[in-house]
């Protein structure tokens, strides 16, 4: 077979000066000299043999052999039997002691950080999913190689998922009704496409939540109106036949922590049957239930009345960007024309991934294990500072509620500041309009953030920052 740069050595592109007074030769040296010099060919590069680079150039072999022997007695070339012709490894110039400038790694942001919404990123469940990827690779069809034809997603993991989220959220999920998307805000972006089509104005929200999520629909044209949220969850009694859509978190109210009752679910079932509206479910942390069976799904009372919506980002990890939408009959084509073409959500291979992990029981079982490695946080959290400071939110998720002295919470965030931790107050989630709302100081930690070997300092962290 011929020799070329293509199969063999590095691709030259090189710029050879043939003006007057410079030959071939002179000017294919000069051209890899400063290309060595430069850092085009970085050392240790192994150069094409001169057969192989005369051809590719038009030009003799002997005028590339001249030049690399050149370059190699100037040093900026070896040649050894067997090696081949490689660029020169060579020493960088020094500076002076007084001119080296004393480097210290720059850190971003605080030491600690109880930032509610981020699961462990250091429990991901690496050796486990690079074994359903190998897996995966090894048995995915040619055409998943190929540009998306389903909007939907692959039909592998909406399957997958049909079938885990019947099982353990108690969701009735078709694989024809499923959409895979590229995380939360993602799915959301769609959604509210659709009911901007559907010409809806106004879609209720809870009290306490993330404002980038209401900051999502007001960009899309949407107002927002907060329910009142206690101890009961959502007061879902205050929607009203004007309002299209309600966003709600039943299993985990987020941040508060509380799972929205059944009277309160069976009202929020019946208004979108009376209204015609649409119940948007967040499932974002229902897995991880600790002092009781897991509060199941809201869409499993009307699957012709909810969306339900979950991702891996806190089951696994948020740079997945995965996630996926559990809709009812006729939405589908809905929400994949609001998507426009195949092929905007998550890639191919990691959908094939992580339906392997999820047929082959590996999600469960991380899942188990990650249960008890947060469950242990959060009996650790509540050891430290229970008795300082009431502690609720707790059955779930991966974050707890501390509530504080009235008018104390702005002085525990300063505390924290100065102890270097990074904490949110609840004040932060409130709507801006949810006047009816009771007056609470508390801070949201999320104790599912730090690393292992962060955990401990920033746990004392949180405790000097307390009252």
């Amino acid at each position: 077979m011929t020799e070329s740069w293509a199969t063999f050595g590095a691709d030259l592109h090189l710029q050879l000066d043939l003006t007057a007074g410079r030959g071939l030769r002179a000017g294919l040296t000069e051209a890899l000299r400063e290309a060595a010099r430069g850092g085009r060919l970085a050392a240790g590069t192994r150069l094409p043999s001169s057969r192989s680079l005369a051809a590719d150039l038009g030009i003799a072999r002997n005028t590339v052999a001249e030049a690399y022997a050149e370059l190699v007695a100037e040093g900026w070339l070896t040649a050894r039997q067997g090696s081949g012709t490689r660029v020169a490894e060579r020493a960088r110039p020094r500076r002076p002691a007084a001119a080296v400038p004393v480097r210290r790694p720059a850190r971003k942001g605080p030491a600690y950080s109880l930032i509610p919404g981020s699961p462990d990123l250091g429990g991901f469940p690496r050796t486990a999913w690079l074994s359903a990827a190998r897996r995966a690779l090894t048995d995915a069809p040619n055409e998943a190689f190929g540009y998306a034809v389903d909007p939907r997603g692959r039909i592998e993991l909406r399957q997958a998922l049909a079938g885990y989220l019947a099982r353990a959220r108690g969701v009735y999920a078709d694989p024809e009704r499923i959409v895979l998307c590229a995380g939360f805000l993602h799915g959301l972006t769609l959604l509210a496409g659709v009911l901007r089509a559907r010409r809806v104005r106004e879609v209720a929200v809870e009290g306490y939540g993330l404002d980038f999520h209401r900051d999502l629909l007001v960009r899309a044209g949407l107002r927002t109106r907060p329910l009142g949220v206690d101890a009961e969850g959502a007061r879902t009694g205050e929607l009203t036949a004007t309002t299209g859509a309600v966003l709600l978190t039943p299993a985990h109210q987020f941040p508060t922590g509380v799972a929205l009752t059944p009277a309160r679910r069976a009202a929020a079932v019946d208004w979108a049957r009376t209204t015609g509206g649409l119940i948007l479910e967040d499932d974002y942390d229902g897995e991880f239930r600790y002092d009781r069976q897991p509060v199941g799904a809201l869409q499993g009372l009307d699957p012709d009345r909810v969306v339900y919506v979950g991702t891996a980002s806190k089951s696994l990890a948020p740079g997945l960007r995965m996630g996926w939408m559990v809709l009812p009959p006729g939405l589908s084509e809905e929400v994949t024309d609001a998507g426009g073409p195949a092929g905007w959500a998550c890639g191919a291979l990691d959908q094939l991934t992580l339906a392997e992990f999820i047929t082959s029981g590996a999600y469960d079982r991380h899942v188990r294990g990650m249960r008890l490695r947060y469950r242990r946080r959060r009996d650790e959290l509540v050891a430290a500072v229970g008795d300082r400071v009431g502690v609720s939110g707790i059955a779930a998720g991966l974050h707890a509620v501390l509530d504080l002295p009235g008018g104390t919470e702005r002085s525990v965030l300063q505390s924290a500041a100065w102890q270097d931790l990074a904490l949110h107050g609840l004040g932060r989630f409130r709507h801006p309009e949810a006047v009816a709302l009771p007056a609470r100081d508390a801070v949201v930690v999320g104790y599912g953030t730090p690393s292992d070997s962060a955990w401990s300092p920033t746990l004392a962290a949180l405790a000097a920052a307390l009252p």
